[in-house]
């Protein structure tokens, strides 16, 4: 049986309905159950995240809430400066890769015989976990800040979700929703492990998409840090079943408006301290003063020899526009590893015989209006 545990303080809780983190105040990761990787049986089976079963944490095949997710293109990129690898994962039911966290989390959900969830986003985790309440026919409420693209808000209405605008930052949004968690299950992409146990498949792709073996490097926009965990986490039990020979080195993204990570990485500090959003950014989804699991990412970062940079507004509108030349739209959020990838090279953290990997995260149709006003200015 999978179980809460703390690695602060080492305790162990029942996943229950409205449990989201430890007594002592820290995020909790599942106890590990039994991995492996039957590989000859995996390529028989169908494209979606699901043909990893036995490295899912869902105990009833009748639980299982899913849209077919998951499989997403691996292409080559346009460039000289090494083998680059663009993953495109908002090719995904609603959109973006956060369909990976909500498939396992609503499962996982509706296995505990769960009814109602809450969660707060700043767009396209609200909409992966308002659809696949739907899917599941579990009551869902989104807590999203006032900002959000309209886009995003209009697709979590339409998935039948209830939808709570809240004036302020997106901290303001996290204050605003913990008020329901004390009677409702907090189906967060940010403190809730399940939904982890979704991205990490984005690991197990990668690595299949390539024979069973492991990248050099993997380029990802990181706010709260879902996919650059999950991809630790994929990682790293590919790595412990041996699969591969290596852990990627994982080089995250971030936008200077805000940038906690980045900050503790170029000026070698030894934990994430907060840090207030100076300015408004087209990047959205990746607004965070102070993420949730930031020992996770120390650890993350650290094992992985990985790296931090950040791209400034300029640098995501270049990103956008570059993507879109060659036949790809993204939202702003994605198109910040365009400009990554060529600081990373700049800086020789990535070398002319390695192989990278980019993560787009979510599709441009989520944030129109926003790429519309772009056009016109």
């Amino acid at each position: 049986m999978v179980n809460y545990l703390c690695h602060v303080c080492d305790t162990t809780f029942s996943v229950d309905i409205t449990r989201y983190k430890c007594e002592c105040g820290s995020p909790l990761n599942l106890t590990q159950s039994e991995i492996y990787f039957p590989i000859e049986e995996i390529k028989n089976r169908d494209n979606n995240l699901w043909r990893y079963r036995e490295a899912l944490p869902i105990a009833n095949e009748s639980s299982i809430v899913s849209l077919n997710e998951g499989m997403t293109p691996l292409i080559p990129a346009s460039s000289s400066a090494c083998d680059h690898r663009l993953k495109l994962d908002f090719v995904f039911p609603t959109g973006s890769y956060k369909d990976r966290g909500a498939s396992i989390l609503l499962s996982k959900a509706r296995e505990i015989g769960i009814r109602e969830v809450v969660e707060d986003s700043s767009g396209n985790a609200g909409a992966a976990i308002a659809a696949y309440s739907a899917k599941a026919d579990i009551d869902c409420t989104i807590y999203c800040p006032s900002t959000t693209s309209a886009g995003k808000l209009t697709q979590i209405s339409m998935h039948g979700a209830k939808l709570k605008l809240i004036e302020g930052s997106r901290a303001h949004t996290t204050q605003a929703v913990l008020q329901a968690t004390g009677t409702t299950f907090y189906a967060s992409h940010n403190w809730n492990p399940f939904f982890l146990e979704g991205t990490k498949t984005l690991a197990f792709e990668i690595t299949e998409q390539l024979g069973w073996k492991a990248p050099d490097g993997v380029i990802c926009p990181v706010g709260f840090g879902s996919i650059y965990l999950g991809l630790y986490i994929g990682f790293k039990q590919l790595y412990d079943q041996k699969i591969i020979k290596k852990i990627p080195r994982l080089l995250g993204v971030q936008s200077e408006a805000c940038c906690p990570i980045y900050q503790t990485y170029h000026y070698n500090q030894p934990k994430i301290t907060k840090m207030a959003l100076r300015h408004e950014t087209l990047a959205e989804g990746i607004i965070s003063e102070l993420p949730v699991r930031s020992k996770m990412i120390m650890e993350a970062m650290n094992t992985t020899d990985g790296a931090f940079t950040i791209v400034s507004e300029e640098n995501i509108k270049d990103g956008i526009k570059i993507l879109a030349k060659q036949g790809i739209y993204v939202e702003p959020t994605s198109a910040v590893i365009v400009k990554a990838f060529d600081h990373f090279t700049q800086t020789k953290i990535i070398r002319g015989n390695d192989l990278i990997v980019s993560v787009l995260t979510g599709s441009g149709l989520k944030a129109t209006d926003k790429l519309t006003k772009m056009l016109s200015t």
